[in-house]
């Protein structure tokens, strides 16, 4: 061997490239590493030594979050999010277990997965088609399409019934090798092998170039639409799928089946090293994920932990494993880590001026001088208008529909009355959640928010007036404390606001779980119910309330220094930051106010039907959102007017009652709700 050959390149080159492999494939090592950690714990723990067996039911136990959580990490990828994998894959449980025929033993399983795959691909066609050709934020579709998606499951099937034919459960869940491959392992392995085909075609290097930089690759001539449009119809297929094996599983329907796969699926992507944001991330790692996720809540089932607590678990390992990608050089959480040594370290050696002035720190408004010309009513308010209006015109046109069906709305009281106290709950809730959105963020807290603090309430009080005045202050600052948890996420650690208040939501689900024991106990007091059901004059108290409530978050929104800073931050944060707006503060006290409001109406639901409930919050998330994109909102913040969300809050309770008084099942509102927001995304964008 030759100097020459002992000093070449090749050997360097080689290493290099076995470095950069290894750094690329550094999370799904990870994620193998805690997998085989947590089943050698798993099988510590148990009495008995692990057999096929209990692979075998592990492997498809988990299998179903690991399919949808696949499909999850396409959108992932792209740069998107896809809140409706859930839904699919009850619609697909539900649809099998309508149509098979109870007499026919031996259905065909290749027929009905297709028919599976191929519903799912229908509702990610949706789902693509107004990402990728009309543009629309894909959260605010993909939560559109869950509601329309859970309406038409409803529609299907209102109760858990039906019949799914054994073949399926014998195909899914037998052994492809009898006593040495599951059938669920090897389902896995061949998405597995599908991803790593497909990751190297060109559709591939397009998902991960949209997903790195969106205009980057549009700008270099790679088809973007038409691979994000692909990237949902295969996730809808992949979430298909997923609802096949839940049928095999069940061997019956729920409409109700996959409602709890999304904080799962969102957990299994982050935990398998998948960024989110897009650009980064794989199939393999997400499929470690689910099962990660599946052991961690099966060891504390183990251990005798209550089955309350497993909201909570998947709640703490989805912040976890996003807190650990967020450790990386360029997260957001390193920069503000890093300016914070920088800023410490500087102010130590008396770098820093130790304060700024108090005027840097506002913002700037430019004061019109006395010769300046009057602007005309609609010069000063009639971008205001453009966007609130066609709420109330709305309204005006749902009044007119209900007079000519129902009748009785311009000549009797009873149902203004009515209208008013229903579009109470959310005209607060668009207070929160209108603030929020106009900050660019959104919260999915909302529901167990309201009901945890509608248990909490009722808990407290024992059904006494007396009791209010202890528990009403322990309820709001409970919310408090939800709001900034949710705020400093955001903030402090640069997480995005969909996993934060997605994560929170479990969390607050647990909680309500564990306080209640399962059964809320407890009244409201006679003073709440007086105020949601009594009378002063033919009035219900709590319209009273609302027409105070009403100017005070005009007033917040419009005509204070926090509004305005809410408004700059929505329109850009960065020029916020730089005209010397605290942000960060703004944000936080956003997510404050949104607890708040959704505390107060856990309250007053409590009063208005005696006593509280679990999942009393679940009907009011997209409408919360509906009434603020409704009410002329830009979903990405910057643009809206509290005037316009009252409307909204409005119209939408005027046709829930023109829908309650006809014949249409009440499955269809929810359906309804999906199509108004999407109808008004359309309408109102920019």
């Amino acid at each position: 061997m030759t100097d020459q050959t002992l000093h070449s390149p090749a050997p360097r080159r080689t290493a290099t490239r076995s470095f950069r492999n290894l750094k690329r494939g550094q999370a799904v090592i990870v994620a193998a590493l805690v997998f085989a950690a947590l089943m050698a714990l798993n099988a510590f723990l148990s009495p008995y030594p692990l057999s096929y067996f209990d692979v075998s039911f592990l492997a498809s136990g988990g299998a179903t979050t690991a399919i949808a959580a696949a499909g999850q990490t396409l959108v992932i990828l792209s740069g998107g999010f896809d809140l409706s994998a859930g839904a699919v894959v009850s619609l697909v449980n539900a649809v099998l277990a309508t149509s098979m025929d109870p007499s026919n033993m031996e259905a065909s399983v290749p027929l009905w997965t297709a028919i599976g795959i191929a519903i799912g691909m229908g509702v990610g066609a949706v789902n693509g088609f107004f990402v990728a050709v009309m543009r629309l934020q894909p959260i605010v579709v993909t939560l559109a399409v869950m509601f329309i998606v859970q309406g038409l499951t409803l529609l299907i099937m209102a109760m858990p019934g039906g019949f799914v034919s054994p073949t399926l459960a014998s195909t899914y869940l037998g052994d492809t090798i009898p006593g040495l491959l599951p059938a669920p392992v090897t389902l896995l392995l061949v998405l597995v092998a599908l991803w790593l085909w497909l990751k190297r075609t060109a559709y591939g290097v397009t998902l991960y170039a949209v997903g790195s930089d969106p205009e980057a690759a549009r700008s270099t001539g790679l088809r973007t639409r038409t691979v994000t449009f692909a990237t949902y119809v295969l996730a809808g297929g992949l979430y298909g799928l997923a609802g096949v094996f839940v049928s095999a599983q069940t061997g019956s329907g729920d409409p109700l089946a996959g409602n709890a796969l999304l904080l799962p699926t969102f957990a299994a992507v982050v935990i398998g090293g998948t960024r989110l944001g897009g650009g980064k991330g794989g199939v393999l790692g997400t499929i470690l994920g689910a099962y990660i996720l599946m052991i961690v809540v099966n060891l504390l089932l183990s251990l005798n932990v209550s089955a309350y607590y497993s909201t909570i678990a998947e709640s703490a390992v989805l912040l976890i494993a996003v807190l650990a990608g967020s450790l990386s050089k360029d997260s957001t959480l390193s920069l503000r880590l890093r300016d914070l040594s920088d800023a410490l370290s500087a102010r130590r050696k008396g770098w820093l001026v130790t304060q700024r002035p108090a005027e840097d720190r506002r913002l700037a408004f430019t004061r019109p001088s006395d010769t300046a010309p009057r602007l005309s009513f609609m010069q000063k308010y009639g971008h205001t208008l453009r966007h609130a209006l066609p709420a109330w015109l709305c309204l005006a046109l749902v009044l007119i529909a209900t007079q000519a069906v129902l009748g009785n709305v311009f000549t009797g009281w009873r149902y203004w009355d009515s209208l008013l106290v229903l579009s109470s709950f959310l005209a607060i809730l668009a207070l929160g959640q209108g603030a929020v959105i106009l900050t660019g963020g959104l919260d999915l807290s909302l529901p167990w928010c309201i009901a945890l603090s509608g248990v909490l309430l009722t808990g407290l009080v024992g059904g006494q007036d007396m009791g209010l005045l202890t528990a009403l202050p322990v309820v709001f600052a409970v919310a408090a404390v939800i709001g900034l948890a949710n705020g400093l996420g955001v903030v402090a650690l640069g997480l995005s606001p969909i996993v934060v208040t997605l994560a929170m939501n479990g969390i607050l689900q647990g909680a309500a779980l564990i306080w209640s024991g399962g059964t809320p106990a407890g009244f409201a007091p006679p003073v709440l119910r007086w105020m949601m059901t009594g009378k002063v004059m033919g009035i219900t108290p709590v319209i009273l309330f609302m027409v105070v409530f009403t100017a005070f978050a005009i007033l917040l929104l419009g005509r204070t220094a926090f509004g305005r800073r809410v408004y700059a931050v929505g329109n850009s944060e960065l020029a916020a930051r730089l005209s010397g707006v605290r942000t960060g503060r703004v944000i936080v006290s956003v997510y404050i106010l949104s607890a708040l409001c959704a505390a107060l109406v856990g309250v007053l639901l409590a009063g208005f039907s005696g006593q509280a409930s679990l999942g009393m919050g679940d009907d009011y998330l997209l409408p919360s959102i509906a009434v603020v994109v409704v009410g002329g909102a830009l979903i990405t913040g910057g643009r809206g007017h509290y005037a316009g969300m009252l409307g909204g809050a409005l119209m939408l309770t005027a046709m829930q009652t023109l829908l309650a008084g006809t014949a249409l099942p009440f499955a269809f509102r929810s359906v309804f709700f999906g199509l108004v927001i999407l109808m008004a995304v359309i309408a109102l964008r920019e």
